[in-house]
């Protein structure tokens, strides 16, 4: 623990962050994909070769999309074996967006705050995980007394496209134990967590296209159909007026006894998000945890119609919504197009389209879990206070491919914090966290090694 406080009292932390985030590895910009290579070459495959992996950088299983680093460390064939994951692309950086004397590409320190694209989302977490994992091997004298496999991607901020087949053609050379990862929030900043999967998401377009162009208001209005106004009403038949979602076959099942028991232990209130939380908004009778980490969400992402920048007297041809269900395990969220299909022709709305975009599952490791246990106490061990646990997060990650290709318990331990502007101008990370993150990683990382071949069994 003294070794791992010092690689960030010294500042080699914030040395390691500061020139990962000098490289623009903008999954969303076509022109800088040969940055995620370099990334890849000159970052991660030069901090991993010096600790003793075998790395290996592949194409995407899909044809043009971002690359990947395979990299293992095999210590024996009888020992553990856990498997960590990172992204190192970011989303675009909206330079111009960010506040005077900030630099996306730059790491600035103002306080408790270390400003850059990919502090948060997830150049500063896999940095942390890898500089923990250093300094075990170090003070082990070169072993771990078990086996590590790190699989990182550069297109997790596209949907991570090729990260599942990949994972489906070499389920073998991926075989593991446990999954153990950062990314995401913590369910606050002064409290450590371990969130066990994450909720689902599917993106759907609803759309009403009724003639080819617009009617005068004053000489038809009253005789002619307004796609607007028809999809604003299915649109209310689907979510109401308080965002409860009215369309039973879109809901999960009950909230269990244990998942119930687990969330009661949160406590989600205003001075945790960082604004004022809408508290008749969403499924009634139900805790802000339950409604964020239990239940499922229908938002409408935008809504077009006319010409809103310059609006005339015409009745528009036609209207169209971007919606998104977030979801968590036990929803039909594959049957959506035939359940919303179903939905709107019995409430009278043939006329509108549905197509479905682009889903990822939902995953939950069951908080009585074993691995769940043992992370809690390493946690403790170094910091002396309660652990937030998560049965899932409320937002999502590629984690489906870890729970349901490989089958493994799925552990993460996030770095950032709800205001970390992820995604954002501004993004950060606090220096506080990456403190506690390296004690974190480091207990963790070593208590692994501390398990008896039984333990092992056992998990």
């Amino acid at each position: 623990m003294e070794s791992a406080k010092k690689h960030y009292a010294n500042g080699q932390l914030q040395a390691e962050i500061a020139r990962r985030v000098s490289y623009r590895t903008e999954s969303q910009a076509s022109e800088q994909a040969a940055q995620l290579h370099v990334y890849l070459k000159l970052e991660l495959e030069a901090v991993l070769s010096r600790m003793g992996f075998t790395c290996l950088i592949v194409d995407n299983p899909l044809s043009g999309k971002p690359p990947l680093l395979f990299a293992e460390r095999h210590e024996g064939d009888d020992l553990l074996t856990v498997l960590t994951y990172g992204h190192g692309d970011v989303v675009r950086g909206y330079d111009d967006q960010w506040s005077d004397g900030l630099n996306p590409w730059k790491l600035n320190v103002q306080g408790d705050k270390w400003y850059g694209r990919g502090t948060a989302d997830n150049k500063g977490q896999h940095s942390i995980n890898l500089a923990a994992l250093e300094t075990v091997i170090k003070v082990r004298n070169g072993r771990l007394g078990y086996n590590v496999k790190c699989l990182f991607e550069t297109g997790e901020e596209i949907g991570s496209p090729g990260l599942k087949r990949y994972c489906e053609l070499n389920t073998r050379q991926l075989k593991s134990d446990v999954f153990i990862a950062s990314d995401g929030p913590r369910l606050s900043a002064s409290q450590p967590t371990i969130f066990l999967g994450s909720r689902g998401s599917v993106l759907f377009e609803l759309s009403i296209n009724l003639r080819s162009g617009g009617l005068h208001s004053g000489n038809w209005g009253g005789l002619m159909r307004n796609p607007a106004t028809i999809l604003a009403n299915a649109l209310a038949s689907m979510v109401d007026g308080k965002g409860r979602i009215l369309i039973p076959d879109l809901l999960p099942p009950p909230i269990s006894p244990l998942i119930k028991t687990t969330l009661g232990k949160l406590s989600i209130s205003d001075a945790l998000m960082g604004r004022e939380i809408d508290k008749h908004w969403g499924e009634p009778g139900m805790s802000s945890a339950e409604k964020l980490l239990g239940w499922n969400s229908l938002e409408v992402l935008a809504f077009t119609s006319g010409n809103p920048a310059n609006p005339v007297n015409a009745i528009p041809p036609n209207a169209k919504a971007f919606c998104q269900l977030r979801f968590v395990v036990d929803t039909r969220w594959e049957e959506l197009k035939a359940i919303l299909r179903k939905h709107l022709d019995a409430h009278g709305f043939e006329s509108v389209d549905v197509k479905v975009q682009r889903g990822t599952a939902a995953t939950r490791l069951n908080p009585d879990n074993v691995w769940v246990r043992w992370a809690e106490q390493s946690m403790k061990s170094v910091l002396d206070r309660e652990i937030a646990i998560l049965p899932n997060l409320g937002g999502t990650l590629p984690n489906d491919v870890f729970a349901n290709v490989l089958g493994l318990p799925t552990l993460w331990i996030p770095h950032s914090y709800p205001g970390c502007a992820q995604h954002a101008a501004n993004e950060h990370m606090l220096a506080s966290i990456a403190d506690e993150g390296m004690q974190i990683m480091t207990s963790l990382f070593w208590d692994l090694g501390e398990l008896t071949p039984e333990q092992m069994h056992q998990s």
